[in-house]
């Protein structure tokens, strides 16, 4: 039997062995191995939140406003005894997570399409387009954010969509300024003065250029940003002005059962504890995230 003549340049194996690739999902597993305690504390306290915020109606034992027994019961037949109109407090605690934590996120959402879509554009377009955003942005950002917050509220009422309106515009601020730093450093590159002499558009610059090199910066402040706005609410329905009742907001919480303080009952230290400990978890994740990424720069 004659055997197959190999010309030069020619090899035997007719398919070459298949690389094997590790997933992003086993790469994200190992960063997380590598992660210090506090991000895994962090990310932990962030996943339990986001469980209860999404299946609240299934954990919680009562309704959200259900009256289930007499007003200030200490705690026993009720888990955590009932608050000043005779609701169950792990019930409005649960709720809470999901009224206070996704009201603030989708209020962060908006901030930073806002805030970065023109912190972006005005770093693409210079000139007299980034004077006005910066001089409107300056105005703003020369009041106090909680008594402009505070004003605006006193007009336009507390609605929801008016509370995450309001929050997400004077918050924008901020993000505005991070963005619209970090993208002028991007937009002097060479490949974006390329893109622009093919005559790209300033939205195919922006998604295709700019913002994929500041993403790391951005996602960090999500994290802080998402803090000051979950705080800000807490403050203001604490003070009478964020989501009203019969919704369930820690905030409101911790004014409604104040009282319960004087006789040594810690009931209204919960909603404050449960708003301190998803802060200090977001900054711990925040905190893993930027030293993170500023390793891989380095």
């Amino acid at each position: 039997m004659t055997q197959p003549i190999k010309t030069m340049g020619e090899s035997t194996d007719a398919v070459p062995p298949p690389i094997r690739e590790t997933s992003r999902f086993k790469n994200a597993l190992q960063e997380l191995k590598k992660a210090p305690l506090t991000a895994k504390f962090g990310l932990l306290v962030i996943s339990a939140y986001i469980f209860v915020a999404l299946f609240a109606p299934l954990i919680a034992p009562y309704g959200e406003s259900q009256i289930v027994g007499p007003e200030y019961e200490p705690w026993g037949h009720f888990v955590l005894g009932t608050d000043n109109l005779g609701r169950d407090m792990l019930t409005r605690l649960i709720y809470g997570a999901r009224n206070t934590v996704g009201i603030a996120f989708v209020t962060t959402l908006f901030a930073f399409f806002i805030g970065g879509s023109a912190g972006i554009f005005a770093a693409i377009l210079g000139g007299w387009v980034d004077s006005v955003f910066s001089r409107i942005v300056d105005i703003l950002m020369a009041i106090p954010q909680l008594i402009f917050a505070l004003l605006l509220l006193t007009i336009f009422g507390t609605s929801i969509p008016v509370l995450i309106g309001i929050i997400a515009v004077l918050d924008s601020t901020r993000v505005f300024r991070l963005a619209r730093a970090v993208s002028q450093n991007v937009v002097v590159m060479d490949y974006v003065e390329v893109a622009r002499l093919r005559g790209e558009r300033i939205g195919w610059i922006t998604l295709r250029e700019v913002l994929p090199n500041i993403t790391a910066p951005l996602v960090a402040e999500f994290g802080m940003r998402f803090c000051f706005v979950f705080l800000l609410i807490a403050g203001l329905s604490f003070l009478g002005l964020g989501l009203q009742p019969p919704t369930a907001d820690w905030g409101s919480m911790v004014r409604d059962n104040a009282t319960l303080i004087s006789y040594g009952d810690i009931t209204p230290l919960l909603p404050a504890a449960a708003i301190a400990l998803l802060t200090v978890g977001t900054n711990f994740v925040v905190d893993w995230f930027l030293h993170k990424t500023s390793g891989l720069k380095s």
